[in-house]
């Protein structure tokens, strides 16, 4: 077994449990005293000092928008933050994908759990000490960045703090430097054959040999990821699922699993509700929104946090690696989903009925969403195939519209446009247009 902390990594859920329900008890005593959020929002709950994680249910949730509207009546850090300030390390912003980003406040204790959950899933990835990894996420205030390289550091790998842009000088260092690993989003290799066409080379010829992707959905897609590693020659791995202000990684695919593991067990307690709010068993066949309990956090800690990540549990048993933890799949956002006559569609699906097309487009699409809604179909823009000649176009938007009816169940209409005609970024991609 090669695990980064085989210690914690092998426990059995009971074992596992027990762990949590006395980090609980710390936890609650903590916040239901230092927390000024909590104490307002808990009420006469917050004297209670025998709340354990079974009585959770019965405490109400925390979402982003309460956290934003206290960081603007508390600047900077909302007065859910429990700590002396002085004892913040680090600041840094969330990535605001869904709304205004929120200023995330850690202390040094705060950022050593994260960096150990991190590396435990980097590792679980494929990382390990010898291997040299570029890490090209944006440094610019995002925890994907610094946070991500340091976690990135927690397993031993030498990491070569690139960040975005300037894919010239990219390509020189991956070559010069002997690197074989890189950390980025997925749409991002995308960018670089662009530039390694130009250049007379293939994207082989750069010797990766694995590709650690964060940030955006679809990589649980065997074909999107078979065409990645048959055009790379490298290993692809979710390996930074997350959120930013929960912790900065939560779970990664291991190198035996194409399904998410869950490796914050010490650090965070989750639950799973479904559309009325109603706790789910975290068993397998479950499907629910995920929702986050900080169970160790000095800073900005968070009790019943709706992450909006819908989630199907996919096995509970210990893994083929040894790892007792649970593993899951992303269905979606409960915030990206958007209706069409009555049927709730996920960006997720329509990126699963376009990447079973490798043949006739790229992969690449943007949903385009125009006015109030619910829609009576879905309007898409997909970029063709680059040897999809221009007269099949109108028979390959057939067959996209006819997947994406088969795996939503709604109807759509698609416009196919030239490959490469959509920005390729560093950083999320946004699949959503609203006009």
């Amino acid at each position: 077994m090669s695990m980064l902390h085989p210690e914690f990594e092998t426990l059995s859920q009971t074992e596992i449990r027990r762990l949590q329900d006395n980090l609980w008890r710390h936890q609650w005593e903590y916040v239901r005293s230092q927390s000024e959020f909590y104490k307002r929002k808990l009420g006469n709950l917050a004297d209670n000092a025998n709340v354990f994680l079974e009585d959770l249910e019965k405490l109400p949730f925390t979402d982003k928008d309460e956290l934003r509207i206290s960081q603007e009546s508390s600047y900077p850090y909302g007065d859910y933050a429990a700590c002396d300030l002085d004892k913040v390390t680090r600041v840094q912003i969330t990535s605001g994908t869904t709304g205004k980003p929120l200023i995330l406040a850690n202390t040094r204790d705060d950022l050593s759990w994260i960096s150990r959950v991190g590396g435990r899933a980097f590792y679980a990835s494929g990382l390990r000490p010898g291997d040299r990894v570029v890490h090209c996420l944006n440094y610019c205030l995002w925890t994907g960045g610094l946070t991500d390289h340091l976690n990135l550091e927690a397993t031993g790998a030498s990491v070569v703090p690139f960040g975005v842009g300037n894919v010239d000088k990219l390509l020189d260092t991956i070559l010069d430097l002997g690197i074989n690993a890189i950390s980025c989003t997925p749409s991002y290799p995308a960018l670089l054959e662009q530039r390694l066409e130009q250049r007379g080379l293939e994207p082989k010829d750069l010797g990766l040999k694995l590709a650690l992707f964060g940030g955006e959905a679809g990589l649980d897609d065997v074909n999107f990821r078979s065409k990645l590693e048959n055009t790379w020659g490298f290993a692809v791995r979710n390996a930074n699922y997350g959120m930013s202000e929960v912790m900065s990684i939560l779970a990664s695919q291991t190198t035996t699993s194409n399904d998410l593991c869950f490796h914050a067990s010490d650090a965070v307690f989750v639950e799973l509700i479904d559309a009325n709010g109603v706790s789910l068993p975290v068993v397998e066949g479950n499907t629910g929104e995920l929702v986050c309990t900080h169970l160790r956090k000095e800073c900005q800690p968070l009790i019943r946090y709706r992450t909006r990540d819908l989630i199907t549990v996919t096995q509970s048993e210990p893994s083929a690696s040894g790892r007792t933890s649970w593993r899951f799949r992303v269905v979606g956002r409960t915030d990206d989903m958007f209706n069409v006559r009555g049927i709730n569609v996920f960006p997720s699906a329509i990126q699963e009925a376009i990447r079973q097309h490798i043949d006739i487009s790229t992969g690449e699409f943007r949903i385009q969403l125009i006015g109030k809604g619910p829609w009576d179909y879905i309007s898409l823009k997909v970029e063709a195939a680059r040897s999809l000649k221009k007269t099949e176009w109108k028979v390959a938007a057939l067959s996209l519209e006819q997947s994406i009816k088969k795996v939503t169940g709604a109807s759509a209409k698609v416009t196919l446009i030239p490959a490469d005609t959509l920005p390729r970024t560093a950083g999320k991609t946004q699949l959503i247009e609203r006009i």
